[in-house]
């Protein structure tokens, strides 16, 4: 009875978003959307209700299960006579819980800050099927017990990431940075699928725990060859830099402030951003397999904690400074990951997403207070000098704020040296088949030709 009661709690918490988005999507789409009270008491409700059976859960998982719990809800697709399968599957851990319960208080947060922010705005409904489609997302990314899943729940937040980044679309400058953030996100997922690929062809066919549940995180490392945990790491450190803006691709992170105050916050300043250090803390197991790849995670992590370090310091706008400065603490968090400081590092990014949330809901009131305090004082509030300014001459200081301001010059050397040369191959291989197409039409049609007047000779 107990495990029965387990499993229909845990995929509770993976159904009722499921329910919430499809309530707010037919309802949209039908031209019959509700009242903003009632989408407001859908949206808590339902949050609330999967808060309690997390809870529930969370307290119950290591009196009913010690370590972890592996539940195998459906399959989706097996293919006879191979290795291979692709099934829906949950995973309650040390890792998974957690991450599922900051989500949710987090998510639970600023719904209700959003329900009062976005009162008779145009695109209230939307916004909220959205928001319900990235709740559904980020309930499969955490409670995901295979890389399906995984990628499953990965996409949905990318999706409704991406749409609410361009949330005002009818200006210009909303709808490109949308498109690029998509982009962007688009690289990162076709990393992840080769991974996911890859994967299929090691023991366990992708899954995150053997049908013993002995591999449930923290697992001991994997047993495979140093230099395939090395390959399909490099691919997941991909998919994790393109999802959570560290370098070379942190040129989104700032451009992403387009969208609304609430989404800013839960996406870039608590829950999304953090997204590329669960990836690789759900499969820390196969990256400390790779002493090389470790180093790397802690290359990129510290250079990307500089760099934004830099590029916070000369922000104009507190939305642009809030995300660099987030994502200092990101490339820490992925730091800590490279140097195997797991439990650190889980720890270290749930407060940093506590915290990044309180600061975003804040902000505009925040300048608000400053331009009262600024008025009653006639002048502008005190500043610390900057720790570089003391340490760098004139000419250094000139040179990494120049650096910082243009922000390493990341976007133009993307797309100089990926976009472009992207577009023209595939542009090529267009024009290529459109002549091709041409040439064979041609073909055909004098060959029909040819036949019909000899049929009319004879």
């Amino acid at each position: 009875m107990g495990e029965v009661l387990f499993e229909w709690l845990g995929t509770s918490i993976v159904a009722l978003p499921f329910l919430l988005f499809s309530y707010l999507a037919i309802r949209l789409f039908t031209g019959a959307p509700p009242s903003e009270e009632d989408v407001g008491k859908a949206v808590l409700a339902t949050i609330g209700a999967c808060l309690a059976a997390a809870a529930v859960v969370s307290v119950w998982l290591p009196f009913l299960h010690q370590g972890g719990k592996h539940i195998h809800w459906a399959t989706w697709a097996s293919v006879p006579g191979l290795d291979y399968h692709f099934h829906f599957a949950l995973q309650f851990d040390g890792l998974s819980t957690p991450f599922m319960v900051l989500s949710l208080v987090l998510c639970g947060t600023i719904a209700r800050f959003a329900i009062r922010y976005l009162h008779r705005e145009p695109g209230f409904h939307r916004f909220f099927v959205l928001y319900a489609a990235f709740v559904l997302g980020m309930m499969l990314t955490s409670l995901s017990g295979n890389i399906e899943t995984l990628f499953v729940g990965w996409e949905l937040v990318g999706l409704s990431s991406a749409l609410l980044v361009a949330f005002f679309h009818e200006r210009t400058g909303p709808a490109r940075n949308g498109l690029r953030v998509w982009s962007v996100y688009r690289i990162a997922d076709a990393c992840f699928l080769m991974a996911a690929l890859s994967l299929h062809h090691l023991p366990g066919a992708g899954d995150f725990a053997r049908p013993d549940e002995s591999a449930l995180w923290p697992a001991d490392p994997a047993s495979i060859d140093p230099w395939k945990a090395f390959g399909i790491g490099l691919l997941l450190l991909v998919a994790a830099a393109g999802k959570s803006a560290l370098l070379p691709f942190c040129g989104w992170l700032p451009r992403a402030m387009e969208g609304p105050t609430p989404s800013s916050a839960v996406f870039y300043g608590a829950l999304s951003v953090h997204l590329g250090a669960f990836l690789l803390l759900r499969f820390e197991s196969l990256i400390e397999r790779s002493p090389l790849l470790c180093a790397l995670i802690v290359a990129l992590g510290l250079g990307t904690a500089i760099f934004a370090s830099l590029a916070a310091s000369v922000q104009t706008d507190i939305k642009s400074s809030l995300s660099f400065a987030a994502l200092v603490q990101v490339g820490l968090i992925v730091a800590e990951i490279g140097l195997g400081l797991r439990w650190i590092a889980l720890v270290h990014l749930i407060g940093h997403a506590c915290l990044r949330t309180l600061q975003f809901v804040r902000a505009p009131t925040l300048l608000h207070d400053y331009h009262l305090l600024e008025n009653a004082i006639g002048d502008h509030l005190p500043r610390r000098t900057p720790v570089a300014d003391r340490l760098m001459g004139p000419s250094w200081r000139t040179r990494a704020y120049r650096f910082a301001h243009e922000r390493g010059n990341l976007d133009a050397w993307i797309d100089n040296f990926a976009v472009r040369p992207f577009l023209a191959v595939f542009r090529a291989a267009d024009c290529f088949e459109r002549n091709l197409t041409t040439t064979v039409n041609g073909a055909s049609r004098r060959n029909g030709s040819d036949g019909g007047a000899g049929e009319e000779k004879q």
